[in-house]
């Protein structure tokens, strides 16, 4: 519930940002909002020809000594100089401040909460602790708001190390926001300006902040209740929301773990794509189709009746593969709504996806069941690590083939290169000797997104083909390219973003897929047409990575802005965004049964999200800084995989952890002198850290395989729950 403060003053407007719910805007018109594309009006006249130009006016020299002293860091004269083109008087010592609130108050202020903050008890400073970056932050730009840039930048310098950890994103980017016209141009400030600081916290912590601000003298108090009423939104809960010291995790220390409240910028209802404050924009979370596609009438005929064949032939296996499709493809009961087929257009199935169809049946049957919760104990999974020596660091991607038969490298030097994985011939060369690997000639830039279109293992006897066929890449130079995979030539260029396209994904069933680029936006492409069919548009900054939901009704994009959207592709509104990372965020996927998705970024985190309500289910850590590359779940949706530049691969377990972890023990894979007999160390217990180094790991991660100095670009779970993972070798004397 939110929490209403008595004012000390008159409270302030409420500031809504808008958010992607209007109509879906043409090519055109995004081009427009996006501040790309042709300008009406402009020439490539000379600078000799100055009859069309505006006469040079005392309004425009002045504006353009602005723009000088701003990019050279010249703040103070940048300041003199407004003041004298605005015709504002100048003091003496050529800083305009108010007389009002001085900087002292401020500063002195923020260090009473900061020490207040380290003497709290133990029960309640997980929880107060959090107050101190909000504060800081619109302090920072109270200060700056008011002209005292000295007090600004000494406020700033004396309090920013103790938020790198976890706030080191938004850092860089506030720290140069030296005056209000730097913030109106800041990307950051304004999103901390226009809204609130979303802050739960526990009733008895909410207590506990009243007392300390009544204690305060007044000055002090006014401050911090402005900024209270203006710029947080204090939500009070039965429980904190990620710590074992709060009253309620006391007491329930036995219990399911509840769903966590998120926090943070922009304060927006959990989950909601809408993120204005005004209860006029309703505010409310749209309904979700998540469960199966129905599958095509045409194609259930055809694949029963190939299920019977096989059964047949194989009377003895358990349980038929009939029983297997029921429960795979089949909705039960108990599972969510489906969308329509009707809702968008998809080609008639061929012999292929029924071949396609009958062998992922088969997978499933055969696989490695991890059914039910692992309880922090690991399964047996198993990794294979391919490791790419030589390349010099040149590797920007990595992408495996649906049947891991192919493996996809795209180079910084505008090429891709392709492998068997099993060694066999695909090609030849200028020469006609027969090849294992094939180069892919077309980018003018760095490959960053590769995709290969689904396909699954070639049965033996098996008519139709069922390998890939297909490759898209997405480069700098900013086209996306399909490639043929017989004839290993390009046929269609794909062009639209502005600027690098840095990720692209097959959608799962093929035909369709999704883009997104530095342009801010995300694109929604079918392959036999070279214009967009979707413009997904709301993200703030370039999007980094984009994701399909299973049934292809929805798709997930994520930003430098630090927020994970959903959208639908019926519509192309927007119908999902969460918030909670404090760094770019570098990963996605979502579970196989279409109810939960991981986001990660370059900090080392990863979060769990519940799709319906759109809450965050929990943060696992284990990872150290440098970035989360690739993320992977099993069949069941029970265990997480990721990859990163930690060089290392981590199993996560989906569910609640074991109440009461314990680390390896000598003879369970583990040495007396803390070494391993295996690539694979077993964790089970919360926080562990080693004293000087390392990040804290989290109870939820099974196991960790090590590689050697090798960053793990993939990582993927096949349809017998078989980790796949792969990465360029760094040697320790390497220099880019």
């Amino acid at each position: 519930m939110s929490t209403n403060i008595p004012p000390a003053s008159p409270a302030g407007t409420r500031s809504a940002s808008t958010g992607p719910n209007g109509p879906l805007p043409t090519p055109t018109t995004a081009a427009v909002v996006n501040g790309v594309g042709p300008v009406a009006g402009t020439s490539n006249t000379t600078a000799s020809t100055t009859s069309t130009n505006p006469p040079l006016t005392q309004q425009n020299l002045n504006q353009i000594v602005i723009d000088y002293l701003n990019k050279k860091g010249y703040t103070r004269a940048e300041a003199v100089l407004r003041a004298e083109s605005s015709n504002q008087a100048i003091p003496a010592d050529a800083e305009p401040r108010p007389k009002d609130t001085g900087p002292p108050k401020y500063l002195e202020a923020y260090a009473r909460l900061d020490q207040w903050t380290r003497d709290a008890l133990e029960l309640y400073k997980p929880e107060v602790q959090k107050l101190l970056w909000p504060f800081f932050v619109y302090f920072f730009l109270n200060l700056v708001d008011q002209f005292y840039t000295k007090e600004a930048r000494a406020f700033w310098n004396k309090y920013q190390e103790q938020f790198k950890s976890v706030h080191e994103h938004d850092l860089r980017r506030l720290e140069h926001t030296l005056l209000p016209e730097h913030q109106e141009d800041s990307s950051i400030a304004r999103i901390y300006k226009q809204n609130r600081y979303r802050l739960p916290i526990t009733h008895a912590s909410f207590q506990y902040l009243m007392q300390f601000l009544e204690s305060l003298q007044t000055s002090w108090y006014k401050l911090f209740i402005q900024v209270i009423e203006k710029h947080m939104d204090i939500r009070q809960m039965a429980r904190a929301a990620d710590d074992k010291f709060s009253f309620e995790a006391i007491l329930r220390r036995d219990q399911e773990d509840q769903v966590v409240e998120d926090e943070g910028i922009p304060g927006h209802k959990a989950g909601s794509a809408i993120i204005s404050t005004d209860p006029k924009e309703g505010n409310s979370l749209a309904n979700l189709k998540l469960g199966k596609l129905p599958m095509e009438p045409e194609l259930e005929e055809d694949l029963r009746g190939d299920l019977k064949e096989l059964d047949l032939q194989d009377p003895a296996a358990e349980p038929s593969l009939l029983d297997i499709h029921g429960k795979v493809n089949i909705k039960q009961e108990d599972e969510d709504e489906g969308p329509n087929r009707t809702e968008i257009p998809y080609p008639i199935s061929t012999a292929r996806d029924v071949a396609m169809e009958v062998q992922k049946i088969r997978e499933n049957r055969d696989r490695l069941k991890l059914e039910g919760r692992t309880g922090g104990v690991g399964p047996g999974l198993s990794c294979v690590m391919y490791t790419f020596h030589n390349t010099k660091d040149h590797i920007t991607c990595l992408e495996f083939s649906g049947d891991n038969s192919l493996v996809a490298a795209g180079t910084d030097m505008s090429y891709i290169r392709i492998w068997s994985m099993e060694g066999t011939q695909i090609g030849v060369d200028g020469t006609g000797k027969p090849v294992n690997s094939k180069r892919l000639i077309g980018h003018a830039g760095p490959v960053y997104g590769l995709s290969f279109a689904p396909s699954t293992v070639q049965p033996p006897h098996q008519q139709a083909e069922t390998r890939p066929q297909w490759l898209l890449s997405s480069s700098a130079d900013g086209t996306i390219r399909l490639w043929n995979l017989t004839m290993w030539q390009c046929m269609v260029v794909y062009r639209g973003h502005v600027g690098p396209v840095w990720d692209v994904k097959f959608s799962p069933l093929g035909t369709y897929f999704v883009s997104s680029g530095m342009d801010k936006t995300a694109r929604l492409w079918i392959t036999s047409k070279v214009s967009p069919r979707r413009f997904f548009v709301g993200h703030d900054e370039d999007v980094d990575v984009v994701a399909w939901h299973p049934n292809t009704a929805y798709v997930f994009t994520a930003s430098c802005d630090k927020t994970v959207r959903m959208w639908s592709v019926a519509s192309g509104q927007a119908v999902r965004m969460f918030t909670g990372h404090t760094s770019p965020i570098t990963a996605l996927a979502c579970s196989r049964n279409g109810k939960l998705l991981a986001s990660a970024d370059e900090g080392g985190n990863i979060l769990l999200w519940d799709l319906g309500p759109g809450k965050l289910l929990k943060q696992l850590r284990g990872h150290s800084k440098g970035g989360i590359w690739s993320l992977s779940w099993s069949v069941e949706s029970t265990v997480l995989v990721s990859g990163g530049a930690d060089q290392t691969v981590r199993v996560w377990d989906v569910n609640l952890p074991a109440k009461e972890g314990s680390v390896a023990k000598p003879g369970d894979g583990a040495k007396p002198d803390g070494t391993t007999t295996s690539n694979a160390v077993t964790v089970s217990t919360a926080n562990t850290k080693k004293k000087g180094k390392g990040p804290s790991v989290s109870a939820d991660q099974i196991s960790a395989f090590l590689t050697k100095k090798t960053p793990v670009k993939y990582v993927g779970m096949t349809n017998m729950n078989l980790i796949i993972a792969g990465g360029s070798f760094l040697p320790e004397n390497y220099v880019s």
